[in-house]
């Protein structure tokens, strides 16, 4: 009785080292976290429309955009003719599925008639989906036009930081330009990410990314965190002095792996606790087993 106790005793307190040492790594952000709102812009001219033909050609727009967006993550409409005609389009984060890209815009067309009501062009941007409409002629601009930035309260000072910063958004230069216009990667615990509008071609893309990093090194310096969404294309980064967490929002059309150390040394010494464990329980259950037999 008591060598069987003694045995549970031991697998038991191993799984709780086990858990303790690997259960507690770094955890990635939510998956669910695709639908928050980044921002909105909204033209200042509005269309009158009181027959409502206008608002029927949108709501037709919007209704493509929205059953397209279970089957592909990027794609371009139009609707309506003459003066009510609009053309628009959706783009999805590379690394959402087909299910998670339709619940994302599913949710903008609302969101973007109670934000910007009858405005004549309109963009709302989530976490993991956006949707862009124009009304026809509405003038176009630069694809290397800033729309928003986000950089972060808090700053990494006397770390290293802005090297390794600006090393991982290198790597992230260099890995758009091999990609379908998606990439992510990590470099010493500073995760990054781009992606560029679904028909804009290798070299564009490439251009898109590098006016963006630059821009984020200039109005971001120090912040651990900052987000550039151009016309064309967005990138974002995000410093985790612990290590980038093992599952960031990566994957999709291209990914690059970067190194980590933090996580690597957490993975060898739990590795290395738990295998000392396992000989402290041998050794133990062997003192048991003698202690029976002189019984």
């Amino acid at each position: 009785m008591g060598f069987l106790s003694g045995q549970s005793l031991c697998l038991l307190s191993l799984t709780l080292i086990l858990f303790g040492c690997f259960g507690f790594l770094p955890s990635a952000e939510a998956a669910s976290d695709y639908t928050s709102l980044v921002y909105k812009g909204c033209a200042n001219q509005s269309f009158s429309d009181p027959s409502g033909v206008y608002s029927q050609a949108l709501s037709a727009l919007f209704g493509t955009l929205a059953s397209q967006s279970s089957k592909a993550k990027f794609y371009k409409g139009s609707s309506g003719g003459g003066q009510a005609a609009f053309n628009g389009l959706f783009q999805c984060r590379g690394d959402l599925s087909n299910a998670d890209c339709f619940n994302c815009v599913s949710k903008l067309p609302q969101m973007m008639s109670s934000m910007c009501g009858n405005a004549v062009s309109a963009r709302v941007q989530l976490t993991g989906c956006y949707i862009l409409y124009e009304i026809s002629g509405f003038p176009q601009r630069s694809g290397y036009d800033m729309l928003y930035k986000m950089c972060s309260a808090s700053e990494a000072r006397g770390s290293g930081f802005e090297e390794r910063r600006d090393a991982a958004l290198q790597n992230l230069e260099n890995g758009i330009a091999s990609t379908s216009g998606f990439y992510t990667t990590s470099y010493y615990s500073v995760y990054v990410l781009a992606q560029c509008e679904g028909d804009l071609g290798t070299a564009d893309c490439s251009e898109c990314v590098k006016s963006a990093v630059q821009k984020a090194q200039v109005e971001c310096g120090s912040s651990i965190s900052g987000q550039m969404y151009l016309h064309k294309c967005y990138i974002s980064y995000s410093y985790y002095p612990n290590g980038v967490p093992s599952k960031s929002s990566s994957g999709g059309s291209g990914s690059g792996s970067g190194q980590n150390p933090g996580k690597t040394i957490a993975i060898v010494v739990g590795a290395a606790a738990a295998v000392g464990f396992v000989i402290i329980c041998l050794m133990f259950i062997r003192s048991l087993m003698k202690k029976h037999d002189d019984y």
